[in-house]
């Protein structure tokens, strides 16, 4: 395969495809080295192309307390009391860096997804 720079869609799913084919390539094999250079490849042109959406830090929360049947005084441990919890998940109260920490150690999440965006 020749390698260049990707800057088309069309290449970068070409790309893509043929990293999955190799994707289990022995180490130090011309496929793991081919491996090597399409990572490369295709993350620069996600880095480039590819914008992920804002995410909602409630809704994170809130999404996350569903996948692990958690109610609303679950989270008091982690955010605080009952009012605190009340004000956050109704996005009255902004979380705070501690809060950010401890939800991150929770859910096992960066913390920067708990932050809202000024």
């Amino acid at each position: 395969m020749n390698f260049k720079i990707i800057k088309r869609e069309a290449e970068y799913k070409k790309a893509i495809k043929r990293t999955l084919e190799i994707f289990h390539a022995a180490e130090g094999t011309p496929e793991a080295d081919e491996l090597a250079l399409l990572l490369l490849l295709v993350k620069d042109y996600e880095d480039k192309h590819i914008r992920l959406p804002e995410l909602n830090p409630i809704d994170v929360i809130k999404l996350k307390m569903e996948e692990k049947g958690m109610k609303a005084k679950d989270l008091e441990p982690i955010i605080g009391s009952k009012g605190h919890v009340s004000s956050i998940l109704a996005g009255r109260r902004e979380i705070t860096l501690k809060m950010a920490q401890r939800l991150k150690d929770y859910f096992q999440l960066p913390a920067e997804v708990f932050l809202q965006s000024a």
